[in-house]
């Protein structure tokens, strides 16, 4: 069962969409179908205007990574795995999960022949990688965190906004996270939703996992990502890697990871069932899932102000206490537990 920290404050205003500051419940985004594009037509333009922000602007990378792919097969089973089919991906290349070594690898499913390789600095394991002709585009929730503007801003006065709804603060969030992995130490720590990677580079930096993986489906949050991790020389030498999926297709074979985190990220999952059997299904016997989130009420809200909270927040994931243990304990994870302050929550279940 949950522990309150604190009682929750009175509903104000800023609550309505804590996620997306100054987005609320009448927002003009809303979810789009997926479409394709007629063949011969050209690709229409992003929904994002450009911006001259870096996270945006072609990545710039260490002469040495340039060097030729035309190395030897790795050899032992390969951490990535195909999306489509969850097969262990061969990789042609340096072995190693660090930067350096994945951009300099190709990597090919041998099952469905479907073949993956590095864009700028991250690794795209998407099933839509590579496509031509289709596209599409997720719902408003995702493509908003897929603009060079969000992801600039996101460590730069977004992220930090979070505390006015209970949010702990970076490093405290961090130090509860490093509490619940502590069975998970040694193994590999897959960072889900990582954003601009806040969270990846402060595992990745402790020296407490074998690897860290930050995944996200946006590019423009990868790039930034990359950007902070050039600003610390000691960051690009960890087994720290960049892959770009989606959380309802990871692309890990089942029973693989020790330990996934995803902060602040729940809610913005399209289908938080699918993305939660998802973490299940890599998750090793005895991995730990931890993850935080903005509850949409708590026990403590009073009964007056929960159906406006309801018609506020209809149009995002955001869950209750028990509807999140009850997602966990129905993807086969057990020990569910949790600490409530506020609107913010931080949960963690286990891999039986």
């Amino acid at each position: 069962m949950a522990t309150a920290l604190s009682s929750l404050h009175p509903l104000h205003q800023d609550f309505l969409c804590p996620k997306y500051p100054r987005l609320y419940h009448n927002s003009q985004f809303r979810t789009h179908r997926l479409r394709r594009r007629p063949t011969g037509t050209a690709r229409p333009p992003s929904r994002f205007p450009s911006f001259a922000i870096r996270a945006s602007s072609v990545v710039t990378l260490p002469p040495e990574w340039k060097s030729s792919t035309e190395e030897s097969e790795s050899s032992g089973v390969e951490l990535l795995a195909c999306p489509v089919c969850y097969e262990p991906l061969i990789r042609k290349g340096p072995p190693g999960l660090n930067l350096q070594a994945i951009y300099r690898s190709a990597f090919k499913c041998k099952k469905c022949d479907k073949s993956y390789s590095s864009k700028d600095i991250y690794l795209d394991l998407t099933v839509i990688a590579g496509l031509k002709e289709y596209v599409e585009v997720k719902p408003a929730g995702t493509e908003l965190f897929r603009s060079p503007l969000v992801s600039f801003l996101y460590e730069r006065g977004w992220r930090q906004n979070f505390n006015r709804s209970g949010f702990p603060g970076l490093d405290e969030e961090f130090k509860m996270a490093q509490d619940y992995f502590k069975s998970a130490e040694g193994g590999v720590l897959l960072d889900v939703s990582c954003g601009s990677g806040l969270f990846s580079r402060k595992f990745a930096k402790s020296g407490t996992y074998s690897g860290v993986v930050a995944l996200d489906f946006s590019e423009n949050m990868l790039r930034q990502c990359y950007d902070f991790l050039k600003k610390d020389p000691t960051l690009l030498a960890t087994n720290l890697a960049l892959v770009r999926a989606d959380v309802s297709r990871l692309p890990f074979p089942s029973g693989s990871v020790g330990a996934v985190h995803a902060g602040a990220a729940l809610h913005c999952w399209p289908s938080p069932s699918n993305a939660i059997a998802e973490i299940s299904r890599i998750l090793r016997s005895g991995g730990i899932f931890v993850g935080t989130t903005f509850l949409r009420y708590t026990s403590s809200t009073p009964w007056i102000l929960r159906p406006l909270r309801e018609r506020a927040l209809q149009n995002y994931s955001y869950l209750t206490e028990e509807e999140i243990e009850d997602l966990c304990t129905s993807s086969g994870l057990i020990n569910y537990s949790s600490k409530v302050q506020q609107s913010f929550i931080m949960f963690s279940a286990q891999k039986p």
